[in-house]
């Protein structure tokens, strides 16, 4: 296959990637790795690399529209990325020396529960009892804008939260994706934020992720460029574009066909993880 050929294929698959990650909230690194890994060959450190720049470039361009509006919550954000930024690292350096049958059969589990919990019927968190002690020492509780009205909301289980958050972190580096599936136990299960927020202060904490364990791949050399600059510029636009799409589009239908499809990947990496053993 001529490089040609390749970056267009890549940068294709990316496009849709993003664009299906945005509308279900899986993110585009579901698609990208299987894509990579097993329709083009690429060694999987080497598609975890190029999925964590994606995360970055995606999180950065739609963080902001979020933060603008006041639904993301700095505060928490910020004290959250302590726990995801020492995980990311640290699963990052473990993803250098663990073989990568044994990552693709992890990746493949964790897809299958992403899936399932985007098919999870949501609850909304909106109150004020009970805060913890810690948010309160921390200030983490807060308000955020809808129809015009200010909602207050309070904060709790912030210990539980925080080591739900290193797990989530330690995954992110170890595999390349967002785990946002994890952040969203942690955030909405577990601390009772209201949906809004935990899924925009989600989105916030990604690209900080990221860049952490993007520092161990680009150190060991497994960030190709030839590779990353086709997923990032693919991942970005079809994301931008299903963010509009998003306002106008019901997306129930659309999240069980794409949760099949990522089941169907998954199982496919599992195979070929326990294949290679």
């Amino acid at each position: 296959m001529s490089v040609l050929l390749f970056t267009i294929i890549v940068l294709l698959g990316a496009f849709l990637a993003g664009l299906l990650g945005s509308l279900t909230g899986l993110g585009g690194g579901v698609i990208i790795i299987p894509l990579l890994t097993l329709a083009l060959g690429v060694d999987i450190h080497y598609a975890i690399g190029a999925s964590i720049v994606s995360v970055i470039a995606t999180s950065s361009g739609s963080a902001a529209a979020y933060v603008k509006e006041g639904i993301t919550n700095i505060r928490i954000g910020m004290f959250l990325e302590i726990a995801t930024t020492i995980g990311a690292v640290c699963g990052a350096i473990v993803a250098v020396y663990l073989n990568a049958n044994y990552i693709a059969i992890l990746f493949g589990c964790i897809l299958i529960f992403s899936a399932i919990m985007t098919l999870k019927k949501k609850v909304d968190h909106t109150t004020l009892d009970d805060t913890d002690k810690w948010a309160r020492f921390f200030k983490l509780n807060g308000s955020f804008p809808d129809k015009g009205t200010d909602h207050a909301y309070a904060v709790k289980h912030v210990p539980g939260g925080f080591l739900m958050m290193l797990f989530a972190g330690t995954l992110s580096g170890l595999l390349g994706i967002g785990s946002g599936a994890l952040k969203v136990i942690a955030m909405d299960n577990i601390m009772r934020l209201p949906f809004k927020v935990s899924t925009t202060t989600s989105n916030f904490m990604m690209g900080v992720t990221a860049a952490a364990s993007a520092v161990v791949y680009l150190h060991r050399g497994q960030i190709d460029p030839g590779i990353a600059m086709p997923v990032c510029i693919g991942v970005l636009t079809g994301a931008s574009l299903g963010s509009k799409v998003l306002l106008r589009t019901k997306t129930d239908k659309l999240k069980m066909v794409f949760a099949v499809v990522v089941v169907f990947l998954a199982l496919q990496m599992i195979y070929k993880g326990i294949s290679g053993l």
